[in-house]
């Protein structure tokens, strides 16, 4: 799958023509982790940020992944 990935997690990317920002989420995941940036490298970053965050979040509760 070509895309953004990181450590194994992929996102769903759209262009907000009204904000004039890219708008991502994570992908197959039991919770809604969004994302954004005005460019391409500030979206890959915030969507990085956002997967450790997340995984930071699921060794706080047990057996939630």
């Amino acid at each position: 799958m070509k895309g953004m990935n990181h450590k194994g997690y992929f996102a769903k990317v759209e262009f907000d023509s009204e904000d004039h920002i890219f708008v991502g989420h994570i992908i197959g995941i039991r919770d809604v982790v969004g994302f954004h940036g005005e460019s391409v490298t500030e979206l890959e970053t915030a969507f990085q940020e956002s997967v450790d965050d997340y995984l930071t979040a699921c060794t706080a509760i047990p057996g939630w992944s």
